[in-house]
């Protein structure tokens, strides 16, 4: 057992260096003043100045954020309304179909639903003039398209396991429908909806191939920029953007954890109290 343990815990060591060792070398060589990428010429924070003179990286990662932050906003909205009607209507004439179209971005390849978008723009503009020019409101459109799925799943899978009793409680004692679910089923789903929106959120940033195919001119993301001064060779001012990218969701990612694990603490307490009022 011992023997087992230890060999266990060796993978593991392996695989969180793996991971996380790459990451740890590229953060610390955001710091490095020699040009060269490979070779540590002193402790400097002149790529992070550079950054911040890099007008085409600042307009590109601002560009990047405003399609996240509406690409999950709109994801986790209809994600969530497509995974309530997964989990919560049965089976209804066309599910297989509406499962199938829900389910069908995660398994198809990018290049392919890059290709469609892109058809499907220029069919758009041809016919009906709209939207006139590919640039943020077709990247946006096209991540929703993608994203939704991811937090319909994850809506779905949490509302499968939810236990019913206390909805139909409320409705017994006289709620409607769509108060049971903003006062109950809302805030109890509330950490599956804050991890659709972050995933949703992570997707949006990190694409590239899509957003190459339905991008237009003056509408290059972070990823597009960053891929296209990858090409010509990682300098260290890449170095220096990568590391404030692992900040910013690293913090995120703390803040999400803190709340989901708040909410859980007080669902616990709100469970004891209502178990010593009964007893």
């Amino acid at each position: 057992m011992r023997r087992r343990s230890t060999f266990l815990l060796t993978a593991m060591c392996f695989g969180f260096a793996f991971l996380y060792v790459p990451i740890l070398s590229l953060i610390v060589y955001s710091f490095n003043e020699s040009r060269l990428v490979t070779v540590w010429g002193g402790f400097s924070t002149r790529w992070y100045g550079e950054l911040l003179r890099d007008e085409q990286v600042l307009e590109a990662a601002l560009l990047s954020l405003q399609i996240g932050v509406v690409t999950a906003t709109a994801a986790v909205l209809l994600g969530t309304l497509a995974g309530l009607l997964l989990a919560r209507f049965g089976r209804f004439r066309g599910r297989l179909l509406f499962s199938g179209m829900v389910s069908a971005p995660l398994v198809m390849p990018e290049v392919i639903t890059g290709l469609s978008l892109l058809l499907l723009f220029v069919s758009a503009e041809q016919l009906i003039g709209w939207p006139t020019g590919r640039g943020m409101d077709t990247i946006t459109i096209a991540h929703i398209t993608f994203c939704m799925a991811y937090v319909a799943v994850i809506v779905q899978s949490r509302l499968s396991s939810l236990d019913e009793s206390m909805e139909e409680a409320a409705m017994d004692l006289g709620a409607r429908p769509a108060k049971v679910f903003l006062v109950i089923t809302l805030p109890i789903i509330a950490p599956a909806l804050i991890s659709g929106w972050l995933l949703a959120f992570t997707l949006s940033l990190d694409d590239l191939v899509i957003a190459s195919f339905v991008s237009g001119p003056g509408s290059s993301t972070l990823p597009m920029v960053i891929f296209s001064k990858v090409r010509l060779g990682v300098s260290p001012d890449i170095n220096a953007l990568a590391t404030i990218i692992i900040l910013i969701v690293t913090v995120f990612v703390i803040i999400a954890g803190v709340l989901m694990s708040r909410q859980e603490k007080a669902r616990v307490r709100d469970a004891q109290r209502a178990l010593q009022t009964q007893d």
